[in-house]
């Protein structure tokens, strides 16, 4: 494990012809780790995955049973097994799995030009929203609405990000 909290495995699913690339893995890791760090000290792993609009449409109707591309999608993983006192009974602290997220580059560069925003700043933005995700925030409801926001631009703020919501 690294000297980070957060494992980070960043998959690029998407092809070589794209013009507009996305931040490099490491940026992306740096950002989950900024987001989970702020919530958790609990060694963790995640799978953080960039994919192209074909694939989140597939995801976004199986998974959500929505029509059409999204932005982002979390998929947090349900442990049933104590993987960290499994592996501290071998005098190691292996990570415990947080779950996977997936961002749609495509989608991402669109809303990022639609809304006035450097596209890495909204990358940042949804890596962010997705491991906030993957910790049992949402926004389902008002409230609950505001404390992810409030939370995601403190986060934000950490990488000299503006609040995306203002």
């Amino acid at each position: 494990m690294t000297d980070s909290v957060l494992v980070v495995d960043v998959q690029n699913a998407l092809g070589d012809d794209d013009n507009e690339k996305p931040p490099s893995a490491a940026r992306l890791k740096n950002w989950a780790r900024i987001a989970y760090s702020q919530v958790s000290t609990t060694p963790s792993e995640l799978t953080l995955r960039l994919v192209d609009e074909a694939e989140m449409v597939e995801l976004n109707a199986n998974y959500r049973g929505k029509d059409g591309s999204t932005n982002v999608l979390s998929f947090p993983v349900e442990n049933e097994f104590d993987f960290i006192a499994g592996a501290q009974a071998e005098g190691e602290v292996m990570p415990a799995l947080l779950g996977d997220i997936v961002i749609c580059h495509a989608v991402i560069r669109r809303e990022a030009s639609e809304q006035n925003k450097a596209p890495d700043n909204h990358y940042a933005h949804m890596v962010t929203h997705g491991v906030l995700h993957l910790c049992g925030y949402d926004h389902i409801d008002d409230t609950s609405a505001h404390q992810m926001e409030s939370l995601e631009a403190k986060i934000l703020a950490h990488s000299c990000i503006e609040n995306p919501y203002t």
